[in-house]
């Protein structure tokens, strides 16, 4: 028996990598408490998906547990003990707005349960892989310090930066800056995940991601952006732009890319606490206004959006991600989505998911 263990199995990353990895022949565990439904409405639950993995990968197990319940956690690691092959944390509070309306459960469950997974793989899988699926926001905002330029639909980098032809790499400082308190949550586990690497010898690695998307998605307007707006879209939901006249940029990443990136890594580890950033890169990536009229193309009609001056606080005006120094290590690994193919697919499934709901 080969385990997976993987947290947050039924949002999106984690669902991806528990199909992911029950094709390659392991025996996966799932951890997975529904927290989205607390953090963000009945509609963000993941419970759809849990059903869909029982259902659907034979030998899936799951465990409806916190991960900041440590005698759980421990148990559930000694009874797959001398067979845990790697370990995929992806379970979070993942909204820096939500963060700030009770930064205490945000910390606990970001910082403290990275913590309490680290010590149990420690005691009972010192040899597994550990991938902690970490973010961008552990930046802050100092990329709204690079020198933009505005232009048709979008702000881009100045093309004689040394960030604008392949995007923003792993050397940014992650200090003197403005993180929300989820991009210091979750700063706090990535520093963690580096230093068991690093003191302890284990084989651990930060994914800092930009946006992650696909169909798996249960999009929430704190929390989402592109499964959010597409739901928007095809309901005629109203849908709201935050500052920066829309045109701010993002990469975004099909969790199918992102967890083929973490089996990469996971088959041959290349060093303790290794850090990479992985997205979209200049492969995939949009501004607000530029997804939108993409999901108006793809449904036929015009969104029903409305324009407030006031950002997010900390959010990024322009992010893309540098993935050279994943791809270096592992260059077999390449994209298989890009933005067209991910969005046609996401209102596919939307589409047909919605219709199952309203029958």
């Amino acid at each position: 028996m080969t385990v997976a263990i993987i947290t947050g199995s039924s949002g999106l990353v984690g669902a991806e990598a528990c199909r992911f990895y029950a094709a390659k022949g392991y025996d996966v565990v799932g951890i997975d408490n529904d927290m989205r439904q607390s953090f963000f409405g009945k509609d963000a639950s993941t419970q759809w998906s849990r059903q869909e993995l029982e259902r659907d990968l034979k030998g899936y197990q799951h465990a409806a547990v916190d991960i900041r319940d440590r005698e759980a956690v421990d148990a559930l690691f000694a009874r797959f003990k001398g067979n845990i092959a790697v370990v995929i944390h992806a379970a979070a509070q993942p909204s820096h707005d939500w963060a700030a309306s009770d930064p205490i459960t945000d910390f606990t469950v970001n910082a403290n349960g990275t913590m309490v997974m680290l010590e149990a793989c420690r005691a009972h899988a010192p040899d597994a892989a550990f991938i902690y699926c970490s973010t961008n926001k552990v930046y802050g905002d100092t990329p709204n310090s690079l020198p933009l330029m505005e232009v048709e639909g979008r702000w881009e980098l100045d093309p004689t930066h040394p960030y604008a032809a392949h995007g923003i790499d792993e050397e940014m400082s992650l200090d003197r800056t403005k993180h929300s308190l989820f991009g210091v949550s979750k700063a706090s586990a990535d520093l963690m995940v580096q230093e068991y690497g690093r003191y302890f010898g284990m084989k651990t690695a930060c994914f800092r991601a930009g946006c992650i998307t696909g169909a798996g998605h249960s999009g929430a307007q704190l929390h989402g952006f592109l499964s959010y707006l597409m739901r928007c879209a095809i309901t005629g939901t109203p849908y709201t732009i935050f500052g920066y006249k829309g045109k701010q940029v993002r990469d975004n990443i099909h969790a199918h890319d992102l967890v083929s990136a973490f089996w990469h890594f996971g088959e041959t580890p290349s060093r303790p606490g290794v850090v990479y950033n992985i997205g979209g890169s200049r492969h995939a990536n949009c501004s607000i206004l530029e997804a939108i009229a993409q999901c108006e193309d793809l449904t036929g009609r015009e969104m029903n959006w409305t324009y407030s001056d006031e950002n997010r606080i900390g959010d990024h005006v322009w992010w893309i991600s540098d993935v050279r120094r994943f791809q270096a290590d592992y260059p077999d690994w390449s994209f298989k989505y890009d933005l067209k193919a991910t969005l046609s697919e996401m209102h596919d499934v939307m589409k047909a998911r919605l219709a199952g709901e309203a029958a």
